[in-house]
């Protein structure tokens, strides 16, 4: 059982001294991170505000528990048993008094009236989903794939109440045939039967439509498409459908070997294909009227700039065809009103230059644009949350438009007008129940400080609600008054604490650490700013180093990359590297130094730090890092001939441009599942940054070390898992077989057969830290 400390134990464990604890080791640092404590994994409220729900890591296994923990104090409970059939669910939607909430547990419907009993409506093998209140206030609506279904307090049944279908229409009368029609008049029999089976059709619908004790009739959309999405309207009156063109080529995808199988047999893996192998088919909208099985299709032609073509100069310097007519789009989202009135749908462009947000004339059949997001490197794959006010006639939503994150209201027709402002971005807002407060994370005080803020649906001052500097998210209690908030620290892991909206203290209900990871001392990062000689301003970063540096003493110098390339890690939060953060320690103690920089393309720091990279990956972040090279050097005693660098997948990647195009700074470094080629990572992500190898391809080639292999004189470790899916293990192998072609020394590869892109067993871990230290040990010191 994990608790909370009390004062005196609080000051008993901070009496304990130093001498006391054992120093740490490579491989405590590395070993399964169930020593360090489970981290709260995700945290909601029970309807009544009383308690909090969250799940925990079981010790020694991938099972999560549920917890429960009340919130004005307590221990902490696992949950078992028959108590789990009583469990609120996270994510309830309530109905328009707030007396009543629906969730999705399990994969089944529940219904309860907030301080009353458990409601379950459905019990099935299938997973339901999209649940909420119907427009009147008492039936509830879900689906189950596409198909929506409705229960009746009244009648207690669940019921369907619309079936698309991507199939012809049975009762549609057949495409012209020249050879049917001959026969039906040449035979009276063939006629008359013809005209029998269309009778029974007509009188079987008929009867249909008068007995309300029906189900709903399927609707059919045709053999051409597939469903995509749907989303019915709270009143019951409209179906919207995304669909998409049926038996679209998918690419050629990839056959990945196994060499470590239980079988004892080598095995292979389909994986997914390349970039521009596979560019996402565009989509459409249709809107289905239920009374009448009426089907019209939405065009998108009413998107502005939809016929425009923002790769225009690529197309014609790559020798291609001219682009025409209307711009590939995908459906992001769809968002009903309460009452059902009003819909609102996110478009965002297949080449990733425009997100739209649209409503839809119901009598006219079209779509009427309500706000358009354009860049011409390319929209955020974040910020995207909007949804209606409540009263359904305000849509709330979140734009880069101003260069950073900010959250916005239109009345559609109208122009958009901004509750946010400033250098610091807007994310993941929640409504209060009357619609007239925004809650949402903030960055305001630096960009590595998370706290939750709150604004005005009308407009004026931002308010900063909790003081707790690394908040990860939070929930609202169902009466608003309170928020359910999962935080972390530097060296703690995310716990669980609750604040009332108003502001002041928040009060912590957990602490789910290991007495042996509270004991050990830590070493905290400082945060600090590296100028920039580039442009940049300041480039926020984590250093190590001991406090006190030995006079005269140069200290070799290590410069960690984070992955994801659009990813935080200078913040005050918990890291995703805390086994790397621990490594940093260990580097310390054996008398390095270490940078860890929020280099340009990194998360939190606005629209042209995100973007700074677009047809130039690696080389804007290679600024960054020397500059933070000189960083070390002119400010702790950094020695400028002994510098290392390491990461991980984008991490890797920068640690190849580094030692290829800067071989005169770094002359060791440590490339783990890295990119070598982008050519050869997914659509989705690459295709953002560089578009695609057809279109650009000197931004790949620019962006691509397996390009600038020749320049290596350092001693370089490549370490890769075998059966990573994500940045495959083929690409080290096409960068070592280009070391071997060019007769380069002084590099090594380290290969995983059982760890796919992020390391799950320890000794993996292990073995690949041993290495990356002894390379740091051996050619830096």
């Amino acid at each position: 059982m994990h608790r909370r400390l009390t004062p005196i134990a609080l000051l008993l464990a901070a009496a304990l001294p130093a001498a006391a604890q054992p120093a740490l080791t490579l491989d405590q640092a590395m070993a399964n991170p169930d020593w360090i404590g489970p981290p709260v994994e995700s945290a909601w409220w029970s309807l009544d505000g009383q308690r909090a729900y969250y799940t925990l890591k079981r010790e020694g296994s991938p099972v999560r528990d549920t917890w429960t923990v009340p919130v004005a104090g307590g221990e902490p409970v696992k949950l078992e048993g028959a108590a789990l059939a009583e469990l609120d669910a996270a994510n309830p939607r309530f109905d328009a008094a707030r007396r009543q909430a629906v969730f999705v547990r399990n994969g089944d419907v529940f219904l309860r009236v907030l301080g009353g009993p458990l409601l379950q409506l459905t019990r099935s093998s299938e997973a339901e989903d999209g649940v909420r209140f119907a427009a009147d206030g008492r039936g509830v609506l879900w689906r189950v794939g596409n198909d929506w279904f409705r229960w009746s307090p009244d009648t207690r049944l669940v019921q369907p109440v619309a079936l698309p279908r991507a199939e012809k229409n049975p009762a549609a009368a057949p495409e012209a045939d020249a050879l049917r029609e001959h026969q039906l008049r040449l035979s009276v029999q063939l006629a008359r039967e013809k005209a029998f089976r269309e009778a029974q059709r007509e009188n079987a619908e008929a009867l249909r439509q008068a007995d309300p004790s029906r189900a709903a009739a399927p609707v059919y959309l045709g053999d051409k498409v597939e469903i995509a999405d749907s989303a019915l309207s709270p009143d019951g009156r409209w179906l919207l459908v995304v669909t998409e063109a049926k038996g679209a080529d998918k690419g050629r995808g990839g056959k990945m070997p196994k060499y470590v199988t239980e079988s004892g047999y080598e095995e292979a893996e389909d994986v997914r294909v390349r970039v521009g192998r596979n560019p996402p088919q565009g989509q459409q909208l249709a809107l289905v009227e239920l009374a009448t099985g009426q089907v019209r299709a939405l065009p998108l032609a009413a998107l502005p700039g939809i016929t425009s073509d923002p790769l225009a100069d690529l197309r014609k310097a790559a020798g291609l065809e001219a682009f025409k007519g209307e711009r590939a789009v995908r459906i992001d989202a769809i968002r009903w009103s309460d009452d059902g009135g009003n819909v609102a749908v996110m478009a965002r462009a297949v080449d990733n230059k425009d997100r739209w947000i649209a409503t839809v004339d119901f009598a006219g059949g079209k779509l009427v644009p309500a706000h358009r997001l354009t860049d011409p490197a390319w929209i955020n794959w974040n910020f995207n949350d909007f949804g209606w006010l409540p009263g359904g006639r305000t849509l709330w939503l979140l734009s880069e438009e101003s260069g950073y994150s900010h959250l916005y209201t239109v009345v559609p027709g109208q122009r958009a007008s901004r509750l946010t402002s400033g250098r610091w971005e807007a994310s993941s807002p929640q409504w209060s129940p009357d619609g007239a407060t925004a809650y949402f994370l903030c960055n305001r005080e630096w960009p590595g400080d998370y706290e939750v803020c709150a604004v005005p649906s009308t407009g004026g001052e931002v308010r900063e609600v909790t003081a707790l500097d690394g908040v990860e998210d939070f929930t609202l209690s169902a009466d608003g008054s309170q928020l359910l908030l999962r935080w972390s620290a530097h060296h703690t892991p995310p716990q669980l604490a609750v604040q009332p909206v108003a502001g002041g203290e928040a009060v912590k209900l957990t602490d789910t650490r290991s007495a042996d990871y509270k004991a050990r001392e830590w070493l905290a990062p400082k945060m600090v700013q590296v100028p920039s000689t580039h442009g940049a301003g300041s480039v926020w970063a984590k250093l190590y180093r001991p406090e006190t540096l030995e006079p005269g003493r140069k200290y070799p110098v290590v410069m960690f990359v984070h992955g994801a390339g659009y990813l935080q890690n200078v913040h005050a939060r918990f890291p995703v590297y805390f086994r790397e953060q621990m490594f940093h320690q260990l580097l310390v103690e054996r008398g390095f130094i270490v940078l860890d920089m929020d280099f340009r393309a990194s998360e939190g720091y606005g629209r042209d730090w995100r973007t700074a990279i677009y047809q130039r990956m690696g080389h804007p972040e290679l600024e960054d890092y020397l500059d933070g090279v000189k960083y070390m050097v002119a400010r702790h005693q950094g020695d400028a001939a002994n510098v290392g660098i390491y990461g991980g997948s984008y991490g890797g990647f920068m640690s190849f441009m580094a030692l290829f195009r800067a071989p005169e700074v770094f002359k060791a470094g440590a490339a783990l599942r890295p990119v070598s080629d982008w050519t050869s990572y997914n659509h989705e992500y690459t295709s953002n940054i560089l578009n695609t190898p057809e279109l650009d391809p000197e931004a790949y080639k620019r962006s691509s070390p397996i390009e600038y292999v020749e320049n290596l004189r350092g001693h370089l470790l490549i370490s890769h898992g075998m059966i990573d899916d994500n940045v495959f293990y083929q690409d080290s192998v096409r960068l070592a077989q280009r070391l071997i072609e060019l007769k380069k020394d002084k590099w090594t590869m380290a290969s995983y057969p059982l760890e796919r892109h992020a390391y799950q067993h320890p000794e993996s871990w292990y073995d690949q830290y041993r290495r990356i230290l002894e390379l740091f040990e051996t050619s830096l010191k």
